[in-house]
């Protein structure tokens, strides 16, 4: 497939990336029903690391085996599917070649009380499973955020140097935040600004609430009148706030919603100017049909 104006557009952000990266930028923005429009939908499943089997799979038992998500982020048509090493490992051969992979490199678990991270994969893992990226979750405000980016340094500068993109989940968590802090506005901005300076290619960060956290922030949106009125006006602003719309920006679907909130969330992200959504719990916790439904109702809206 040749390069649309949209995909062409988008590579010439990446100013300092060799052959190799913008390749694999190209196959994960030229593949499936969304290839050449410069929008991503992308199939996460660390869910089962993150949360435990149950809590992930007994919605849809289907989803206990990792070769019904290579399979649906393929029937559905998305742009790539991400997971963890093991995941991967366990359909990489039957699916090589059909969906770009995301080689997710770092996990937490429910069981653990530190708001930090274990490296659980590598470049040369990435490398061996044929992903065209490596995928990175960082916490700012937690006690270990600095450690995190610090990993997160060694393993981009190491994947940028094998051609593979960057792929950054950046979740504010940690001691100043409660949870409405976690996704307030200003504080969703910041995390995508930070995974921005971190070197992400790609930034994936949650959808914001109207809220505004650090009382010094709050004052320079109300000074400045930045609109957060809407969902559309946030996404817009934390567009704006990824180095204005130089680098990739995706959201993340969030706790299972009912699809007429899902829908409207996603309407917002594309008329907000976002790149697309990672969608995860929402679709593989629902029968497989109804996970097709709901998916080719969300490339439609980004399609446009």
């Amino acid at each position: 497939m040749s390069l649309t104006p949209q995909v062409s557009d988008i590579l010439k952000n990446y100013e300092s990336d060799n052959p190799g990266t913008k390749a694999n930028l190209v196959r994960l923005l030229n593949t499936g029903k969304l290839a050449g429009t410069g929008k991503l939908v992308i199939l996460p499943v660390d869910q089962g690391f993150e949360h435990g089997p149950a809590r992930s799979f007994a919605a849809n038992p289907a989803g206990y085996d990792p070769h019904y998500h290579f399979s649906l982020a393929i029937e559905a048509g998305l742009n790539a599917f991400a997971a963890p090493i093991g995941m991967l490992e366990a359909g990489a051969s039957s699916f090589a070649g059909q969906i770009p992979l995301i080689l997710k490199c770092n996990s937490s678990n429910s069981l653990a009380t530190e708001k930090d991270q274990a490296v659980t994969g590598t470049v040369p893992d990435a490398l061996r499973l044929g992903c065209s990226a490596i995928g990175f979750t960082i916490y700012p405000g937690s006690e270990y955020c600095f450690k995190q980016m610090n990993e997160l340094r060694e393993l981009a500068e190491e994947a940028k140097a094998a051609g593979l993109v960057v792929v950054v989940w950046s979740y504010p968590r940690g001691p100043m935040l409660d949870k409405a802090g976690e996704t307030a506005v200003d504080i969703c901005a910041y995390a995508a600004h930070m995974a921005a300076e971190a070197g992400a290619h790609i930034i994936k960060v949650k959808p914001p609430t109207d809220a505004l956290s650090l009382p010094a922030a709050k004052k320079v949106y109300e000074a400045e009148k930045i609109d957060i009125s809407s969902m559309e006006a946030r996404v817009r602003h934390i567009v704006q706030s990824s180095f204005a719309g130089r680098r990739i920006l995706i959201f993340s679907g969030g706790e299972h919603a009912d699809t007429k909130s899902l829908l409207e969330t996603i309407r917002a992200i594309k008329a907000g100017g976002a790149n697309g959504s990672i969608i995860g719990r929402n679709s593989f916790q629902r029968p497989k049909k109804e996970a097709l439904a709901l998916l080719s109702e969300i490339t439609d809206i980004f399609k446009g």
